[in-house]
């Protein structure tokens, strides 16, 4: 007899593992498929989680273990830009250690209006945390060294063969619904007849893993987590991954060089360090790979879903690869949830393609564009900035001006974070006001329904991600509006719905109006002065009736 979950999912990656810890606290019972063994490192990637990422993971309980891995507390989280990791200094992009979060307030991400500011740590640190988080739901199977071979679907749900890696043995699996978290050569995707479109080549990146103990030492004053080289010879990005010894060295290819082959991998390593042939390292791994910028023409059939590389896939600047996915993730996961606990209907599932969508298609672009600027400077890298003396000073300080007005935009992008809405939603309540726009780096909060969820501290010292609940969230600023209409529809449709009052003097200005529902994934669904004159109208929207 085939083993039943609600949901399967196929990947068990940072954003497989935020969704099926997501669906569990919300009651889903979730399966996951995984081809590693259980503790197998990933590979050496992703450094960056962004704060809407750690906004999830502190909802889902697992915030400070996260915050409590990778580089040491007071190891520097700057972007250090130098001729060579141990050369002159050009410009620096200041980034709070984990140490400094709570007494540092100058650097450039440091007022962002949020309980959880980014935090750097590799995925080889960040997914063994989410693991075993995810390990102690009781609602959470996670079958490893195991992979997804054939699936197929109808009315009643989703029916999957998975293959045991070791011995090939095959099992039969039934869910609900299936979702692809399996990367970006998606079993998933190919299966639902998704497909990539887009610019399939941007960069090209030759990336070494190394330990090289004596490093750290012969960088000059302060190391950064990411030390970026820029010179005329060869440009690269070393990026600090325990603080001591270990480092992820890219080394960028320039537009005409199209063979991995033809770059000589120690040349290049020795260059970007600005080292020489006496000094040591150790390679640990290796992987030469290509920027693209590819979208899935859909990511939706029916009952199987895509999330995360599986989607989409882009050049990781403002380190929005995996955070985008988990993005996904925590979106998909409510509305999955709610359809499956009966409160919500069939439309509440659309709005995943309808909302996700158009914002991956955004900030695909964002990446992009900032990958063909950044490979502008390094094919512009003055000789000057290498010449001794004055000379060498004044270059370095006038390039630095352009390095640092264009990539503190992607090292502290708030527009990313905080920016982004929902403008094509069935699930939201539009009253006619546009969204402020956003950049990579700009934003402005709002109310506007789409929008995220303007975040602020109550009175008490308490979050406002730490007093809303599971469902919806009606936000009451004046508490002579009678709201019990709202309160009375939600139940009889078993909509989940708390009130929360906030006192005058506890508004943010960002809250124009008395009353602002907010949406399990803070993202505001309706706004007003009052309640509209069709109450049961609204609820049936933003539950997708």
């Amino acid at each position: 007899m085939a083993e039943d979950f609600q949901v399967l999912i196929s990947g068990a990656g940072p954003v497989g593992l935020t969704l099926a810890m997501d669906l569990a606290r919300r009651g889903v019972r979730v399966g996951m498929l995984e081809r590693r063994k259980p503790g197998e490192p990933p590979s050496v990637k992703c450094n960056h989680v962004a704060a809407r990422t750690m906004e999830a993971f502190r909802l889902l309980g697992v915030a400070d273990a996260v915050r409590d891995a990778g580089l040491p507390a007071d190891y520097p989280n700057d972007c250090v830009y130098r001729t060579t990791v141990t050369g002159p200094e050009i410009t620096r992009i200041p980034i709070p250690s984990r140490a400094e979060r709570g007494t540092a307030f100058a650097g450039p991400d440091t007022w962002w209006p949020t309980p959880e500011p980014p935090h750097r740590i590799n995925q080889i640190y960040l997914e063994p945390v989410l693991f075993a988080h995810a390990l102690k739901s009781c609602n959470v199977t996670i079958f490893s060294e195991t992979e997804l071979a054939d699936l197929s679907q109808d009315d009643t749900g989703v029916h999957c063969i998975a293959r045991d890696l070791p011995s090939g043995r095959t099992r039969e699996l039934t869910a609900r619904y299936l979702v692809g978290c399996d990367g970006a050569r998606s079993l998933v995707r190919a299966a639902i007849g998704a497909k990539f479109a887009g610019d399939a080549v941007i960069q090209r990146v030759q990336s070494t893993y190394i330990r090289a103990p004596r490093l750290l030492g012969l960088i000059p004053g302060r190391p950064g987590w990411m030390n970026l080289s820029l010179n005329p010879r060869r440009c690269g990005n070393t990026i600090a991954i325990d603080g001591r010894e270990t480092w992820l060295i890219h080394s960028y290819l320039y537009e005409h060089e199209e063979d991995f082959a033809a770059l000589d991998r120690d040349a290049s390593i020795r260059t970007v360090l600005g080292v020489g042939a006496d000094f040591d390292y150790q390679v640990l791994g290796k992987e030469d790979w290509i920027g693209r910028r590819l979208v899935a023409d859909t990511f939706r059939d029916r009952r199987v879903f895509i999330c995360g590389d599986s989607a989409h896939i882009w050049v990781p600047y403002a380190g929005y690869g995996m955070n985008a996915g988990i993005a996904d993730a925590m979106n998909l996961s409510w509305l999955l949830a709610a359809h499956l606990a009966g409160w919500a209907g069939e439309r509440a599932l659309d709005a995943y393609v309808a909302e996700r969508g158009p914002i991956t298609e955004q900030v695909s672009h964002f990446a992009m564009n900032h990958a063909l600027a950044a490979m502008r400077h390094r094919r512009e890298v003055p000789t000057e900035v290498e010449a001794p003396g004055e000379e060498g000073a004044l270059a370095r300080r006038r390039f630095g001006e352009a390095v640092y007005s264009l990539n503190v935009q992607q090292y502290c992008c708030g527009g990313l974070n905080f920016g982004y809405f929902y403008d094509r939603s069935p699930l939201i309540a539009y009253d006619g006001e546009s969204h402020p726009g956003y950049t990579m780096a700009g934003f402005t909060e709002s109310t506007v329904p789409g929008c995220r969820t303007p975040h602020f501290w109550l009175a008490d010292g308490r979050s406002l991600h730490d007093v809303a609940g599971l469902g919806f969230t009606l936000l009451r600023f004046d508490a002579r509006v009678d709201v019990s209409p709202l309160m009375d529809a939600a139940l009889q449709r078993q909509m989940p719905l708390e009130v929360v009052d906030v006192s005058p003097q506890e508004r943010p200005s960002a809250y124009r109006e008395a009353l602002v529902l907010s949406r399990p994934d803070f993202h505001v669904a309706w706004r007003g002065n009052a309640l509209p004159s069709d109450v049961p109208s609204l609820v049936d929207r933003v539950r997708g009736a």
